[in-house]
């Protein structure tokens, strides 16, 4: 064989190699990954190709396909749209999916890996292939409180069951009607996405677990107070207690929600009352005893700075460890610049009720077949422990305290201890507030937690708190779980 030969065997030769490794990378590899990307045009068409399968709420539909007269076969048909919008989302031909229809549009369209032998059984008998059908973990009064609760606010509200991680409701609002965004019309679905995509503020954004987060004021003293309590301190540890303070560095003064001493007097106040009153400046004392690793650290541990599957992707809720002393002070009372969506803020609350367990949330119980056998089901799981169980008793009680005789008294229900705290989010001045509530109910055996977030200051500027109009919304939310 001359050089030449030679030479270009082993460029053939190479060529060959490439090819075989991209096209296994591609067939085998990233297969999955592909066929779960909404906005793969093949995708899309396969997934009219089958009778779509249904997402369900204690049985009802909520989102279902119907035969149609067109080339696509079935249309999409969303019974409750808006009320359920930021659960199914939406399954459009050229603008993607979101949601469930997004996340689990393979089982949906039965051309997941666990539907194979449905696919090929179809295929042989002659029958309408039929994707698998979601059963949801929401309990439908539990929604429709949110919903109701939350109508004219831009906000959000999730309730989970601690002990499973089961999401019993899950609102943003605004919602949207996702029945124009199904139309087989391509014209009709990009006049109606854009009109959603341009409203203010925007339907589209899911502030329940996307990027709608929000400074949560007060309510992260909830995580300061379990890293207090797992380093050495106690509800009755004293801190100073001056009218103001200055934080290091600067000339920034910082008070508490009622201006004047925490309590209304002493040189001193207990983390309790501090904790029950709201009162900024004790908390910003702790954080600068503990040191930005602690609060860091135990933020983190109830999630912070990571996504979760629910099982679509939540937007990680951000707590920054590259600050100096003076922000460190002011991400104690939920300000700098710490953002939480209700997700993560729900996720909290449900672990301190849980005996300090954080349990793995998620919208799905089950993943059922054409012929109703279960292809999947859920099984509860850890998602870590960020404190102890003692920690978590002592750290209920305080929010129970808080409910009963402090800040928090507006989510009160009759005959049942609830626990939780409120937070009312700055940003800047003039700016509306944040308002905020998380808590749980019954505190001696916890049945929901739930967090409800307020953007824009509920319309009225700063003139509310989270006491006044989260705090509410969240009983409403526990009373229909607990069928009060």
């Amino acid at each position: 064989m001359n050089k030449e030969l030679r030479r270009v065997s082993v460029i053939v030769l190479a060529m060959f190699l490439a090819l075989f490794g991209s096209t296994t990378v591609i067939s085998a590899i990233e297969a999955d990954n592909l066929a779960a990307q909404s906005n793969n045009r093949r995708v899309v068409l396969d997934s009219y190709s089958a009778q779509r399968g249904a997402i369900l709420v204690e049985g009802t539909p909520i989102a279902y396909s119907e035969p149609s007269d067109d080339v696509y076969r079935f249309q999409r048909i969303y019974s409750e749209g808006e009320k359920y919008s930021g659960v199914t989302g939406y399954f459009t031909l050229n603008q993607g999916s979101t949601g469930l229809e997004g996340s689990l549009n393979q089982q949906l369209s039965g051309t997941a890996n666990s539907q194979f032998f449905d696919q090929l059984n179809a295929i042989i008998t002659g029958q309408e292939p039929t994707g698998a059908s979601i059963a949801t973990t929401l309990d439908a009064e539990a929604q429709q409180a949110a919903w109701d609760a939350m109508q004219g606010y831009e906000g959000a509200v999730v309730a989970i069951e601690p002990s499973t991680g089961r999401i019993l409701a899950l609102v943003s609002t605004p919602g949207f009607d996702p029945n124009p965004l199904a139309s087989h019309i391509t014209s009709e679905v990009i006049e109606r996405y854009t009109a959603l995509d341009e409203a203010r503020p925007s339907p589209l954004q899911n502030r329940a677990y996307g990027g709608g987060q929000y400074s949560p004021g007060s309510t992260f003293k909830i995580i300061m107070t379990a890293a207090a309590l797992e380093n050495g301190y106690a509800p009755d540890s004293q801190f100073e207690n001056p009218a103001t303070l200055t934080l290091p560095g600067t000339n920034t003064q910082i008070n508490n929600p009622v201006v004047g001493q925490c309590s209304g007097g002493g040189d001193t106040v207990s983390m309790a009352t501090a904790l029950n009153l709201s009162c900024n400046i004790p908390y910003a004392e702790l954080a600068q005893d503990l040191g930005v690793d602690t609060v860091a650290d135990m933020a983190e541990a109830f999630g912070f700075n990571s996504s979760t599957q629910i099982p679509m992707t939540s937007t990680p809720s951000r707590y920054p460890r590259d600050i100096d002393e003076a922000q460190l002070m002011l991400t104690a009372f939920g300000m700098s610049s710490v953002r939480v969506n209700a997700l993560q803020n729900a996720m909290v609350v449900a672990a301190v009720a849980n005996d300090g367990v954080l349990m793995q949330p998620t919208l799905v119980d089950s993943v059922i077949a054409a012929d109703l056998s279960v292809l999947d089901e859920f099984q509860a799981s850890e998602l870590g422990r960020p404190i102890t169980s003692a920690t978590a008793s002592t750290l209920n009680d305080m929010l129970v305290d808080g409910v009963s005789n402090g800040a928090a008294g507006g989510a009160r229900i009759d005959g049942v201890a609830v626990g939780g705290k409120t937070g009312t989010g700055e940003n800047g001045p003039g700016e509306p507030f944040n308002l905020w509530f998380s808590g749980f109910a019954p505190a001696e055996d916890p049945q929901v937690a739930v967090s409800v977030i307020v953007g824009d200051g509920g319309g009225r500027g700063q003139q509310l708190s989270g006491n006044a109009l989260a705090a509410p919304i969240a009983r409403q939310v526990m009373e229909a779980v607990l069928n009060q």
